[in-house]
């Protein structure tokens, strides 16, 4: 079987993973192919997620590199068994990877938290908001990309249709709920439709106001997704320049700790919700 040539985030994840027992092991690629009866190119394709690797595999090389996590091996023989293919594939070839990545990062958290400080988080973007920010793209997309663009952001909203609906704490600065995407007509559906977001038994919404003293550490959007165990854990930075994924332990443990600090400042739910209804009277 050739290799891939465009590995998911997730299969990247489970090669990046494998590569970090095996460097802890002190254990050279070279030696690690041997163990599986093939040379160090087969490792290396592993790691880099682009060939795929069944669980038994994984628990050979892990009992080869003296790994001694079991929750961790389990979880990840959980990734190297799922063969399923998420409704995000109806769009590869259609938008950029970070799109469909984005999505099976969601699909496969245990829980997520989000910080935006300009926009409502996409997730909970309505079409004619979404619709507006893509419209504002530098340069312009085509049209049909747009459409693709709005209709997968609205798609991912999935998550909270299961029986078990994923956690997610919005953590939402009161600039982005003031900014006017569209006129007052689309942002006033936009915040009408979050405060409904709000109510429902997995989501909570929490505002930072305008007298915050305090410096919440980021003007970037920032997602942090849970894994099945916390190395497993992964933040998505979304920028101007595109989206980047971290996993490293400093990485992670930088972030934990931004959200850490961040617990006090947001206002409660309940204020938070007081918050958006005012600002909706004041559109």
């Amino acid at each position: 079987m050739p290799p891939r040539s465009n590995p998911t985030a997730r299969q990247a994840r489970l090669g990046a993973e494998l590569r970090k027992l095996r460097e802890a092991s002190g254990l050279t690629a070279r030696e690690a192919g041997e163990l599986l009866g093939g040379n160090q190119a087969q490792i290396s394709h592993i790691e880099s997620g682009r060939w795929g690797v069944s669980a038994e595999r994984v628990r050979r090389l892990a009992a080869f590199y003296s790994a001694g996590d079991q929750k961790l091996i389990d979880a990840l023989c959980e990734i190297a068994e799922d063969r399923t293919k998420g409704w995000w594939e109806e769009y590869r070839g259609v938008l950029p990877p970070a799109f469909l990545n984005v999505a099976e990062l969601e699909y496969h958290a245990t829980h997520l938290r989000s910080l935006q400080t300009l926009t409502v988080p996409g997730i909970f973007q309505t079409e004619d908001y979404s619709r507006k920010l893509f419209e504002e793209v530098i340069p312009p997309l085509p049209r049909s990309e747009v459409d693709a663009r709005v209709e997968h952001r609205a798609r991912r909203r999935v998550i909270f249709e299961r029986d078990h609906p994923t956690p997610f704490e919005a953590i939402v600065h009161e600039a982005a709920l003031r900014m006017r995407y569209g006129g007052r007509k689309v942002a006033r559906s936009q915040l009408e439709y979050l405060l409904e977001v709000s109510n429902w038994p997995s989501v909570t919404v929490r505002v930072i106001p305008f007298t915050s003293e305090r410096f919440i550490g980021s003007a970037q959007s920032v997602l942090y997704a849970g894994g099945p165990v916390p190395q497993l854990d992964t933040v998505l930075l979304d920028s101007a320049y595109g989206s980047v994924f971290l996993d490293a332990h400093a990485q992670l443990e930088k972030y934990r700790s931004v959200y850490g600090a961040l617990e006090t400042v947001p206002l409660d739910a309940k204020h938070s919700r007081s918050m958006i209804k005012r600002i909706i009277k004041e559109l």
